[in-house]
Parts: C-alpha cells; sequence; structure tokens
C-alpha cells in the first residue's frame, strides 16, 4: 500500500487507455492513435487525474461524450469508459450498428450484468460487427480521487445517495436498499483498485452499518471465488492480503451536523466553501475591467475563468491546509520572487542588445553570455510560474473579497469559541442583528452551530428572540425546525459532540472517530496490522474541514497512514439546502444518538 489511491486509480486508467496493457516505457515510441469515448460518470473520474496533454500523449486525438453527436470515424479504434446503464448500453449497441469505429475496446466503469452483456453481443452480431469489438472490461473504477489521501463516490446523480435521500421520512425500504448498493458498489471499486481486503469498524444502528453489512458479505462472495478472486490476481501484492489489511471506519453523517455548517479559515475549505469549486476546478466569474460603459451601451458580460487545482501545482499542495493569512503572504513572497528573476532576464536581454562600439558592452557580453543561455533556458519553468501566481493571486482575491465583504473571520473565530466552549466575547444576537456582518446564511450557520453545540437548550423566551433576529435578517428558518428535531432524537443535549479546542478547527466527528478506532488498532488489530492505515469513509456527505482535520492528525502520529472518503462532497450552502428540505420529515429509525458511536460492530 505504498502508492496512493490516486496513483492507482491513475495507473489504471492509463493502462486501460492503452487497451488494457501496461504503457510502453519507451516513451520515444509513437503511441496508438485512438478516440476516447465516455459518460459523464467517465469524464468525472478521468478530469482531476489526467490533463488533455497527458490524454494527447498516450495517443488520444479525441474525447467525446458518449451522447454528444459523433461522426464516423471508419479507421480509428474507439476506447469506451462507461457506466453498464441500459442508456449506454443502447448507445454502444447503436455504434455498433453504425459501424462508427474501426474497432471497440469496451471498459465498463462498474462490473456489467451477464443479461446486459448478452445485449452488446446480439447487437455487434445482428450488425455484423462481432469482430470490431475486440475487448470487453470491468475496470472497478467507480470513484473519483481528488486528492493522494481522498476520495468520493461521484459528482453526477449525487442527491440519490445524499444525506437528504438516506435520511427523509418517506424513504421506502427499497430505497433504502438501492441506495446503500450504490455505495458499496463504489466501495468495493475502491478497495479493488486499493488492492486490499479491509477490517471493517462501524457503530450499530445506523446508515453506516447497513453499508458495512453489505460491504462485508460482497467482500466475502468475492474472496470465496479463488479462481476468479479481484484480490488474488496481479492487483494484490504478495502477502498484502495476509499482514497489510487497512482498518476501514464507517461513520454517519448524523454523528456531527455542526462541522459541515462551520467557516474555516484554511485555504482550500475556503474556495469550496465561498467559491465554484468541484473536482479540483474552480469557476470564477471576471469583470471585463474597471472602465465604465458608455452612455446607452450595454453593460459589457463577465466571462467565465477556469482554473485547475492539481497535484502538479507546488504552491497548491504545499498552502491547500493553511490558514488563509499564510497563503497570501506565501503568494506575494512568491510574486517577489518571480519579479527578481523576472528583472534579471530583462537585464541581460538589454546588455545583448547593446551597440557592438561600446567595449563595455563586449566584455560583459562574453561575461553574461552563459548566464542568459541559464536563464532562458528557464523560461518555460519562469512562465508556468507566473502562471500559478496569477492562478493563486486571483483565487486568493476573489476569496478575500468574501471575507472582507462578510466579515468571515469574525464567524469563524465566533464558531470556534462555541465549539471548544471559550468565553464569548460579544453576544450572539449582536453578531445575528448587525447588518453589515455576513448574508442571512452565514448568521443561520452560525446560529445552528450554537444551538448544536449548546449543553442545555436556549429557554423558549430566548429562543423566539433569536428567531425575531434571524427572521429579521432574512434568514430562513427551516433548517432550525430539522435540527431541533435532530437534537431531541439524539439527545445532543445530554450528550454533547466533543469538538474540543483545535487551535486552527473543531475536530468534531473525528476527534472521536480517530481516538476510538486507534484504540481498537492497539487492542484488536495490532497482531494484523503492521503498518497503520485507517481509511474513513462518512456515509451522508463530507466535506473539506473534515479531511484536513484528518491531514493534520496524521502529522501528529508517525507512522499512521490515513486516506478520507464520502459519498459526497458539499459545502456549508448545499448542507443546509438538504436540511431545509428534510424540515418536513421526522427523523427515520436508522439514525442512532452520538453515545452509540462506539465502533462495537465489526466486520472481516
Amino acid at each position: 500500500m505504498a502508492a496512493s489511491v490516486r496513483e492507482k486509480q491513475t495507473v489504471a486508467l492509463k493502462r486501460m487507455l492503452n487497451f488494457n496493457a501496461p504503457p510502453l516505457k519507451n516513451t520515444a515510441a509513437e503511441p496508438v492513435w485512438k478516440v476516447l469515448i465516455y459518460d459523464r460518470f467517465g469524464q468525472d473520474i478521468i478530469s482531476p487525474l489526467l490533463s488533455v496533454k497527458e490524454l494527447r500523449d498516450m495517443g488520444i486525438t479525441l474525447h467525446l461524450l458518449l451522447h454528444s453527436d459523433r461522426d464516423p470515424i471508419p479507421d480509428v479504434p474507439a476506447v469506451y469508459f462507461v457506466m453498464p446503464t441500459e442508456e449506454n448500453i443502447d448507445r454502444i449497441c447503436q455504434d455498433l450498428r453504425n459501424q462508427l469505429y474501426e474497432s471497440y475496446y469496451l471498459n465498463f466503469i462498474s462490473a456489467i450484468s451477464r443479461s446486459k452483456l448478452e445485449d452488446i453481443a446480439s447487437a455487434a452480431l445482428a450488425a455484423n460487427a462481432v469482430s470490431l469489438v475486440t475487448k470487453v472490461f470491468d475496470q472497478y473504477l467507480n470513484f473519483i480521487t481528488l486528492e493522494d489521501d481522498m476520495f468520493i463516490l461521484c459528482h453526477q446523480n449525487k442527491e440519490l445517495i445524499s444525506y437528504h435521500a438516506i435520511n427523509r421520512a418517506d424513504l421506502q425500504d427499497t430505497d433504502m436498499e438501492a441506495i446503500m448498493d450504490t455505495i458499496v458498489d463504489s466501495l468495493f471499486c475502491f478497495f479493488v483498485t486499493l488492492g486490499a481486503v479491509p477490517i471493517i469498524r462501524c457503530p450499530r444502528g445506523n446508515a453506516a452499518e447497513m453499508v458495512a453489512v453489505k460491504l462485508d458479505k460482497k467482500l466475502r462472495e468475492n474472496l470465496r471465488d479463488a479462481r476468479n478472486s479481484l484480490f488474488t490476481g496481479d492487483s494484490m501484492a504478495a502477502g498484502q492480503f495476509s499482514f497489510q489489511r487497512p482498518l476501514f471506519v464507517l461513520a454517519d453523517r448524523n454523528v456531527d451536523m455542526a462541522t459541515p455548517l462551520h467557516h474555516t479559515w484554511t485555504y482550500q475549505a475556503l474556495i469550496h466553501d465561498v467559491l465554484d469549486f468541484h473536482l479540483n476546478r474552480v469557476m470564477m466569474e471576471e469583470g471585463a475591467g474597471a472602465e465604465p460603459s458608455p452612455a446607452g451601451a450595454r453593460p459589457k458580460k463577465k466571462s467565465r475563468k477556469t482554473y485547475d487545482l492539481t497535484a502538479a501545482d507546488k504552491f497548491w499542495q504545499k498552502h491547500k491546509g493553511s490558514p488563509f493569512p499564510e497563503v497570501a503572504e506565501s503568494v506575494q513572497e512568491e510574486l517577489d520572487t518571480y519579479r527578481a528573476q523576472e528583472d534579471e532576464v530583462k537585464r541581460l536581454k538589454s546588455i545583448m542588445g547593446l551597440e557592438g562600439e561600446d567595449e563595455g558592452a563586449i566584455s560583459m557580453l562574453s561575461d553574461n553570455t552563459a548566464k542568459l543561455t541559464s536563464a532562458m533556458s528557464s523560461l518555460p519553468e519562469l512562465l508556468e510560474k507566473k502562471r500559478l501566481i496569477d492562478l493563486h493571486t486571483n483565487v486568493a482575491t476573489a476569496v478575500l473579497d468574501h471575507i472582507k465583504s462578510r466579515k468571515l473571520d469574525v464567524y469563524f473565530e465566533y464558531e470556534e469559541k462555541l465549539m471548544s466552549k471559550s468565553t464569548l466575547d460579544k453576544s450572539l444576537l449582536d453578531i445575528i442583528s448587525d447588518p453589515d456582518a455576513g448574508t442571512s446564511e452565514d448568521k443561520m450557520r452560525l446560529f445552528l452551530i450554537f444551538y448544536i453545540t449548546a449543553q442545555l437548550a436556549p429557554s423558549e423566551s430566548d429562543l423566539e428572540q433569536y428567531k425575531k433576529a434571524l427572521t429579521d435578517a432574512g434568514c430562513d428558518l427551516s433548517p432550525l425546525n430539522y435540527i431541533k428535531q435532530w437534537k431531541a432524537f439524539t439527545k445532543m443535549a445530554a450528550t454533547p459532540a466533543n469538538y474540543g479546542n483545535s487551535g486552527v478547527k473543531p475536530m468534531g466527528l473525528f476527534s472521536r472517530v480517530m481516538n476510538t478506532g486507534s484504540q481498537f488498532v492497539m487492542e484488536g488489530v495490532k497482531n494484523l496490522v503492521l503498518k497503520q492505515h485507517a481509511i474513513v469513509f462518512v456515509v451522508g456527505g463530507g466535506n473539506y474541514i473534515e479531511y484536513q482535520n484528518l491531514v493534520d492528525y496524521t502529522k501528529s502520529k508517525q507512522g499512521k497512514k490515513v486516506i478520507y472518503g464520502c459519498s459526497e462532497l458539499f459545502n456549508a450552502a448545499q448542507f443546509i439546502k438538504q436540511v431545509r428540505q428534510l424540515t418536513c420529515y421526522l427523523l427515520p429509525p436508522l439514525t442512532c444518538p452520538p453515545a452509540a458511536f462506539n465502533l462495537s460492530t465489526c466486520y472481516l
């Protein structure tokens, strides 16, 4: 398990794009030119891992959506990477009938059923295209890797496995089974790609246990069939199955409702909170300029700018988990360094361009030729550095605008004190009533955190006062109604979450998960696990705050490697929207009180 999950999924994708053969190490050899056909699910899996340039280096001349209008390219092979849905199978069969490509390499993100495979075979036979279908593979790549140590299950149709979907009161048993099957299918793919069979731990009596039971069953069924097991072939390193099984901790979102609402202060989490940030790509609107439009003219449209925050961006990798003030300082330092290098290149260029009659210039020319050659050879690197500086300058400026206009620093500090039970320097009503402090949503988030973390619920008179202030501030009170039901059901007042004083951000759920998990590793699994790998997964959705908490946790624990996963990734606005939709519902019986989170159930 030395390689990260991102590296393993990238290797699997590159193998697939090379017709399911290991890519040639000899880069001088020209690749076989091909077309990549994917659906939205396949696009979401590939885009955070492989750039357009990397695809082109592997021979991908075109990458097209399966359901787009595609012209025939009869002399080029096509690599398909799609989910095995009825709609996709029908379109593949249509492509076979139209004989769009020279040959077809069909790769399914999840395992395709026998009946659907027979549908493809029948279509190929009817179209006299059997010889064109070269290979059919189940890739088991039905998850999205965003970081070396972070993954989510899906981005498309994520509402089908969302917190709202799992917790709505009108949920039928069949619907719940379908949700759990979808989650388990993706988790099974994750462990196949990782090449490891986990030791599963979960709390009792909620959705996390349902996932654990189903995943345990699916893993056991695969392991029983030794000939076709996905964990005993070349995907598994020798001895890994016996001695390096990771600990897989399943948690339920209902255990900690405060952290997803928290105003954060770290770079990556702030970007996700205040900007349009999905699958490592941030989209921002940029003004056309400060100059006003002429009288009577239409205002200039704002352009949409897209930035990719990738593993190749060293500044991003170093500072994504840093407090925002440190990021701002580092951007300025990088800019100063770049300007110094740029000035040196300009100086050398001016010397080289002097008239030859100047003897001093000629002597300086011989002295500086080597320096200029060195400077010019590093010019591409300098330009890339400038591009990244511009990127982070623009992104950080946009984040700073939100911080200033909404006073997010005030909210962050106040929530920190609420969650760590510290002394408050001003009243909650003052912040809610301040028209210049944040949006109505900011105020609602703050009050919900206050309500969730309070050991004693506010009196009816105090609550009415808060509700009036929130209403006057333009807040929608419907999320509060659900949180009141949730808190009453889980007895949070009697057993408050251990949010603790984190210094930078609250630990919430993970102070409990990792402390209990660590105890379990020490007491029950230390003979099985040589290296302490833990994989923490949140059923019902997660966020970058919790991911950063785990990153910080691993820094303080020598030898521990922790991966964070969640069924979907949401920011506070998206989470509140789901809670608002649950307002009219009572909580389902699946939810268990936080006190029951003792990781007592063990599988495999």
